[in-house]
């Protein structure tokens, strides 16, 4: 028998400090981001942390569908800058080497993804966003708080997703006013697809995602596939182009 080079679930499940990975036996994999068992703060160990971890889940065979969502009342509202070097070009070197791979991972991964938005998504919110299905709490909101506002070019994908899921004239509108959205507000632009109380969000998602799994594999690899393949273009001739102005800029605060 051949030996098994892609990833054992085993092997990853608990490798991470941010992520909690669960996985049901028809291949249903929960990934849920957290700091302590709460809702995540944004951090360099969590920015390293998805970019490798959604690497693992994408070549895992074995995964057929995935959630993400966040932990508790909020999917990220806060983030930690003390955690990130920022200072120097090497500095920026690794961060921009690590933010296209974090995106890039992502959309990746050869099954549907599904968000389920338990709250506040304040930091990093695209991550949220580019997914196949988004079903969102009524407690929902969506601000892109870390960069423009702190005189930081939103390059890291921000300027990519938010431009994309808004439209262009909203999308620019957003990230450079500090615009915050609420549920309903993002239901009304196309943001998310549903919005739900919270403690009916999970269960929606996995509701959902029992119906992808059960279709026959081919079909689910593809149809993600085919569905990702413009927003994969939009990441791959873009991410590292604003990356790179993101650094430039922030070595000049």
């Amino acid at each position: 028998m051949a030996r098994r080079i892609a990833p054992v679930f085993a092997d990853y499940k608990d490798r991470y400090e941010n992520i909690r990975l669960e996985r049901s036996e028809a291949g249903v994999l929960e990934v849920t981001l957290h700091t302590d068992g709460n809702p995540l703060v944004w951090t360099t160990t969590a920015h390293d942390e998805l970019a490798y971890a959604f690497e693992q889940i994408s070549c895992d065979p074995d995964n057929a569908v995935v959630i993400l969502t966040g932990a508790g009342d909020a999917f990220c509202p806060d983030i930690d800058f003390s955690t990130f070097n920022l200072g120097t070009p090497h500095d920026w070197a690794e961060i921009i080497f690590e933010g296209q791979r974090l995106l890039n991972n992502l959309l990746a991964i050869q099954v549907p993804v599904i968000s389920a938005i338990n709250g506040p998504a304040l930091v990093h919110p695209e991550i949220a966003i580019i997914n196949d299905i988004i079903i969102a709490s009524d407690t929902v909101k969506f601000s892109d708080s870390p960069h423009f506002a702190s005189g930081i070019v939103p390059g890291d994908g921000a300027h990519v997703a938010w431009t994309h899921a808004l439209g262009d004239t909203r999308g620019k509108y957003f990230l450079l006013t500090g615009q915050e959205l609420n549920a309903q507000q993002a239901l009304d632009y196309g943001v998310v697809n549903e919005v739900l109380p919270l403690d009916k969000v999970l269960p929606r998602a996995r509701e959902l995602a029992a119906g992808i799994a059960a279709k026959p594999m081919m079909a689910r690899r593809y149809a993600r596939t085919v569905l990702t393949r413009p927003l994969k273009k939009l990441m791959h001739d873009n991410l590292g182009y604003g990356l790179t102005h993101e650094a430039l800029a922030a070595l000049d605060l």
